[in-house]
């Protein structure tokens, strides 16, 4: 697919293959057509060649070329996949949209340290399974680490020691940088209630913010009805891009958690070490 994308990427031999649909041509009728010098149309022909998408024969004292449908097919079909998954991921724009008016907005607030305490912020789903499988997903690292993080970013590390007193660890990465979050469990009450402080540090190790999470999870007719509380303190200057991302970083992780959830397993994974 490469080749031939390469091939139509020249605006003569695009034309060359538009003169080729409507018929089988001569290599002195497509220089004329095309205005080329008869060398460089049979130098276009090679590369259309060379990508399967036109075939050049002798006819008598002339050399004919002709299309090859079949790559233009599987071209087509190529491309029409491509056009599918775009569209299947069209949300993902306005979700870009909505974190680049959020960024505006929190940068303009962003003038003090502590400029963001006190916000909150409420994160609700209902969950197809039960309460204590959805529990395990909390507290099971390697079933942690499948839903706590956005598709762009990649996690290095992560952990919550269901039990106060217990580490909490976020640290990931993404093209930018490394990140590092870090704090402990204040209650865990399998599987309905988990309360847990989280903070993240800049590269120098200083706190960027810290959020107080409080998860609830209760039994529902469809399975389990989550709610998650989340209040930010210790708010830097430096943090607005990540105060800016909480609200579509939570909604897109949870509905990874939602759809992991909801898919039946044979066996329960073992947690990592």
């Amino acid at each position: 697919m490469e080749e031939i994308a390469a091939a139509l990427g020249d605006a003569a031999r695009w034309r060359i293959v538009e003169l080729l649909a409507e018929r089988p041509r001569s290599v002195g009728e497509l220089a004329d057509l095309t205005g080329l010098r008869q060398p460089q149309a049979t130098k276009h022909l090679q590369t259309l060649t060379r990508a399967g998408l036109v075939t050049v024969s002798p006819l008598g004292q002339r050399r004919i070329a002709a299309i090859e449908v079949a790559a233009l097919n599987a071209f087509e079909r190529r491309l029409r996949e491509l056009i599918e998954l775009a569209e299947s991921t069209a949300g993902e724009l306005d979700t870009i949209a909505r974190y680049r008016s959020a960024l505006a907005a929190e940068a303009a607030r962003a003038d003090r340290d502590r400029w963001a305490d006190g916000r909150t912020f409420t994160f609700e789903r209902v969950l197809a399974a039960a309460p204590q499988t959805v529990w395990r997903y909390w507290a099971e690292p390697e079933l942690l680490e499948s839903w706590w993080a956005p598709p762009s970013i990649t996690i290095t590390d992560c952990r919550i020691e269901a039990r106060p007193g217990g580490r909490v660890i976020l640290d990931y990465r993404d093209a930018e940088g490394r990140y590092h979050s870090a704090g402990q469990v204040r209650v865990a009450e399998e599987p309905g209630r988990l309360g847990f402080d989280l903070s993240l540090f800049d590269p120098a190790g200083a706190v960027l913010f810290t959020g107080r999470y409080d998860l609830t999870l209760t039994e529902a007719l469809e399975g389990t009805r989550l709610r998650l509380d989340l209040g930010i303190t210790d708010t830097a200057i430096t943090a607005s891009d990540f105060i800016a991302g909480i609200n579509t970083g939570w909604g897109q992780v949870l509905d990874q958690l939602a759809h992991l959830v909801a898919i039946p397993t044979k066996s329960p994974r073992t947690p990592r070490k």
